[in-house]
C-alpha cells in the first residue's frame, strides 16, 4: 500500500456534530493505524452559508477531540480556478459541454415528466451543439453551466467499496451532471474530485449518503486520466425516529461543543462515536487510544445504520446513556493525575476552586477526588454533586429531606446526641465514627440506617453517594458537627 492519505472535509455551515466528528475519527484513526496523513480540508464554496465561527468551531471541536490533522486546514475556495480548470479540459477533451438550457426549461421537462409518471433525467438538448453556436450564444450573453457527458454506449461505472462491496452503475441510470454552475463555481462532485487529486488522496471514508455521488466521481477521475481513491462509505448514524442525525434538525444537542460543556471527557466521547456503526469481532467496548488506533479497520464498519439514543422531545435524555455511561466509566479509571486537570477547570468556573489544592490541601483534596469521581457520570458533576465537599453553601435534595431528615421527628433529639459523642472523639477516622454511630443507635434501639441516612443528607444534602463514614473523615470532625446541628431546622 502507498503512503495512506485521507481527508476530514466539512463544510463550515454549522457547528461540528456527532456525525461529523464520527467521520473525523474513522479518518484519523485510519491514517494513524497505517502511519498515514491525516488532512483537513474545508468545503467553502458555499460563501452564503459558510462562516468563520462554523470554521472555529470546527477546528475547536477537532483540537478539544485530540484528533490533530498532519496537513492543512486547506480551503476549497482558495482552489476554485483549479476546479474551473478541470471542467475546461474536460470540454476540451469531449468529456462535458455547456448546455444552456433555463430553469424554466428544465422545470418544465420535469413537470412533463412528473405528469407522465417516469423518472426525469436531463435529455442532453445541448449535447451536441456546435462550437459554432455555443460561440454563438456565448456572445449573446446567455448563462451556461457545464455537464459532464455520460457514454451513451451501454456499459456501467463499478468499483469496490470497502464496506459495501461491488456496486456497478449503469450509464443508463446517470444524467448528464452539472459540474460547473453559471457563474463560475463548482459543485461538489467536481470540486471534491479534483481536492482529493490535489490532495493525494488514497482513501476516501465518508458518509453512506455520499454512495450516490462515487460513480459520478469516478467518472470525473477516469476522464481527467487519474486513479480513483479506494472508497469505504460509513453506515449513517440516525436518532431513535430513523432520522439521520444532523445539526440543522437536532440543534447544539448533537454538536460536540455541546458535551464539552456539559463536562465529557474528550477520549470518552471519541470512544463512543467509534462504536457508533463499528465493532471488533469480540464486541469490546473500552480502548484506550492506542488500542483503538491498533484495533481499527474499515472491515469493522457495518452496513447497518447505527442509532443515537436521544429523544429530542424528552429534555431529561438530553444525550445517549450508553454515552453517558461511558463517560462515567472513564472518569473512574484514568489516573488521578489525568482527572484533575478537567476538574480544577470546572471548578475554576463555578468560583470553587482553592489555590491550596495544588499546594499543602492536595493531599486532602486528591481524597476527595478519589472519594467521590465513582460516583459520578461528567466533570460538570464535580461542581454539582460534589459541591458539599468543597463548599458549605450547598443544595439540599427535597426528596433526600423529606425521606432522610423528616422521617422520624425524633431524629430532633437523636442527631443533637451523635454530634456531641462525634466531638468527643480524640481520633476521628472510619473506625471510630463508625462505631460512635452504631453505638448511639444501639442506646436508642433504633436502626442504624435511620441514624446514617439522616447523617448523610444532613451534611451532604443527598440520599446518596459514597460510604458515610468515608464522607465524615474527608469532612473532618468540625465541619461535620457544624453541618448536623445546621441541618436540625430541616427535621
Amino acid at each position: 500500500m502507498n503512503q495512506v492519505r485521507v481527508r476530514f472535509a466539512p463544510s463550515p455551515t454549522g457547528y461540528l456534530h456527532i456525525g461529523g466528528a464520527r467521520t473525523a475519527l474513522y479518518n484519523w484513526l485510519f491514517a494513524r493505524k497505517h502511519n498515514g496523513t491525516f488532512i483537513l480540508r474545508i468545503e467553502d464554496t458555499d460563501a452564503e452559508r459558510s462562516t468563520e465561527e462554523s470554521i472555529k468551531e470546527i477546528l475547536d471541536g477537532l483540537t478539544w477531540l485530540g484528533l490533530a490533522w498532519d496537513e492543512g486546514p486547506y480551503f476549497q475556495s482558495k482552489r476554485i480556478k483549479d476546479h474551473q480548470a478541470a471542467a475546461e479540459k474536460l470540454i476540451e477533451t469531449g468529456h462535458a459541454y455547456k448546455c444552456f438550457c433555463t430553469k424554466e426549461q428544465l422545470d418544465a421537462k420535469r413537470l412533463k415528466a412528473q405528469q407522465a409518471k417516469i423518472d426525469y433525467k436531463y435529455d442532453g438538448t445541448c449535447r451536441a451543439l456546435s462550437p459554432d453556436v455555443v460561440a454563438q450564444r456565448e456572445q449573446q450573453g446567455l448563462p451556461s453551466v457545464v455537464r459532464f457527458k455520460i457514454p451513451q454506449q451501454s456499459g456501467c461505472v463499478a468499483f469496490d467499496d470497502k464496506v459495501y462491496g461491488h456496486i456497478e452503475k449503469q450509464f443508463d441510470d446517470i444524467e448528464d451532471f452539472v459540474i460547473l454552475r453559471s457563474d463560475g463555481k463548482p459543485l461538489y462532485l467536481l470540486s471534491s474530485a479534483i481536492d482529493d487529486v490535489t490532495d493525494r488522496i488514497t482513501h476516501v471514508i465518508r458518509g453512506q449518503d455520499g454512495l450516490g455521488n462515487t460513480p459520478k466521481q469516478i467518472l470525473i477521475y477516469n476522464a481527467l486520466g487519474y486513479t480513483p481513491p479506494i472508497f469505504a462509505h460509513m453506515s449513517l448514524t440516525l436518532d431513535t425516529r430513523k432520522a439521520k442525525i444532523s445539526k440543522r434538525k437536532h440543534g447544539e444537542v448533537v454538536t460536540v461543543a455541546y458535551y464539552k460543556e456539559r463536562g465529557f471527557i474528550p477520549w470518552a466521547l471519541c470512544n463512543f462515536l467509534a462504536l457508533l456503526g463499528w465493532s471488533t469481532p469480540d464486541d469490546r467496548e473500552f480502548f484506550s487510544r492506542e488500542e483503538l488506533i491498533d484495533a481499527f479497520s474499515l472491515e469493522g464498519i457495518a452496513r447497518h445504520n447505527s442509532i443515537f439514543n436521544y429523544n429530542p422531545d424528552d429534555p431529561n435524555n438530553w444525550t445517549d446513556p450508553k454515552a453517558i455511561n461511558m463517560n462515567a466509566r472513564y472518569i473512574s479509571m484514568l489516573r488521578l493525575d489525568e482527572i484533575i486537570p478537567y476538574v480544577r477547570e470546572e471548578l475554576q468556573a463555578v468560583g470553587l476552586w482553592d489555590s491550596a489544592y495544588d499546594n499543602e490541601k492536595k493531599l486532602w483534596f486528591d481524597t476527595i477526588i478519589e472519594l467521590i469521581r465513582t460516583r459520578v457520570h461528567t466533570i460538570k458533576d464535580f461542581a454539582t454533586k460534589g459541591r458539599p465537599y468543597f463548599s458549605d453553601d450547598f443544595l439540599f435534595e427535597e426528596k433526600a429531606v423529606k425521606k432522610n431528615l423528616q422521617k422520624d421527628a425524633n431524629l430532633k433529639n437523636y442527631l443533637p446526641q451523635l454530634a456531641e459523642k462525634l466531638d468527643s472523639l480524640d481520633t476521628f477516622d472510619l473506625k471510630t465514627t463508625e462505631n460512635t454511630i452504631r453505638e448511639i443507635c444501639e442506646e436508642l434501639t433504633i436502626k442504624p440506617g435511620l441514624l446514617i441516612n439522616a447523617v448523610r443528607t444532613a451534611v451532604t444534602g443527598q440520599s446518596a453517594g459514597p460510604g458515610l463514614f468515608e464522607i465524615l473523615v474527608a469532612l473532618g470532625k468540625q465541619k461535620t458537627i457544624h453541618r448536623i446541628h445546621k441541618a436540625l431546622d430541616l427535621v
